[in-house]
């Protein structure tokens, strides 16, 4: 699919042109039709680039809260132009894409070869982490296909990072139970959850997470759970990740909402 190829690398071009001035001055599709002629005369699938062009635009406040949902150390605006935009690109077709013109694998290696090829020496590293934590969060759809037995992860050797989440509650005046969710970028209602490195107990590290992310003044009860995965990290490649649940009562006030990490809204 060297048409296909060529195609992604044009759209690239053109939304970085896009985006290198502030998404105003110049339209998009006229920026591809230019580079359209000017380095793809003849080309075959005109139609793929154009609709990968309105396609990314259009669903792309969707896709950046994602970016930031999968990257939070990285703020969008501080990521390079070149990689942002290859992961518009990826992740319109891994989300918003003809699976079966486009299947997410295809999808993911294509916005890598884009990151090799126009990006920095950590871009494709980069883009990787980004799309598989995405592609891990919905389900790794297509992952038997043509799958090879790898070789088993050595466990020890990978970075370790703390979390602590818990199951917030409060009780009604007529005896019902009211919980506080949180609500992330890919649709699901959630837990309260955030990193406790730097915290002496898990305990401490909750009701911290839990005041900055919901506002409350929450007091921590019994531990409920506890659990290891591995995770992929855009910079740092799989990493374990060792959470801790617990309850947590708290008074019934209106929740705060730290819009940050990919979280959209909150509610009891």
């Amino acid at each position: 699919m060297a048409n296909r190829h060529l195609s992604r690398s044009l759209v690239l071009q053109s939304l970085f042109e896009w985006d290198f001035y502030d998404g105003k001055k110049r339209a998009a599709e006229r920026i591809l039709e230019r580079n359209l002629a000017e380095f793809a005369p003849g080309l075959d699938d005109i139609g793929f680039a154009r609709t990968l062009v309105r396609g990314t635009l259009g669903e792309r406040k969707n896709i950046d809260a994602i970016i930031e949902k999968a990257a939070p150390e990285w703020p969008l605006k501080q990521i390079a132009f070149i990689d942002r935009n290859i992961l518009r690109i990826g992740l319109f077709e891994l989300l918003f894409g003809n699976r079966k013109e486009v299947p997410p694998k295809v999808a993911i290696n294509e916005a890598i070869e884009l990151s090799k090829t126009f990006g920095s020496d950590t871009s494709s590293r980069f883009v990787n982490g980004v799309l598989g934590t995405v592609y891990r969060e919905i389900g790794e759809p297509g992952k038997d296909e043509g799958k090879k037995r790898q070789a088993p992860l050595d466990l020890a050797s990978l970075p370790r990072e703390q979390l602590a989440g818990a199951v917030v509650w409060q009780m009604t005046k007529s005896g019902q139970y009211r919980l506080a969710l949180v609500h992330d970028v890919f649709g699901r209602w959630t837990l309260s959850k955030g990193h406790i490195e730097a915290d002496a107990t898990p305990q401490a590290g909750v009701a911290r997470v839990i005041k900055e992310e919901l506002g409350l003044d929450a007091k921590v009860e019994s531990q409920v759970g506890e659990n290891e995965y591995v995770a992929s990290h855009p910079e740092k490649g799989k990493v374990r990740k060792h959470v801790w649940f617990f309850l947590a009562v708290s008074e019934f006030e209106p929740l705060t909402l730290k819009k940050s990490g990919g979280l959209d809204d909150a509610k009891w």
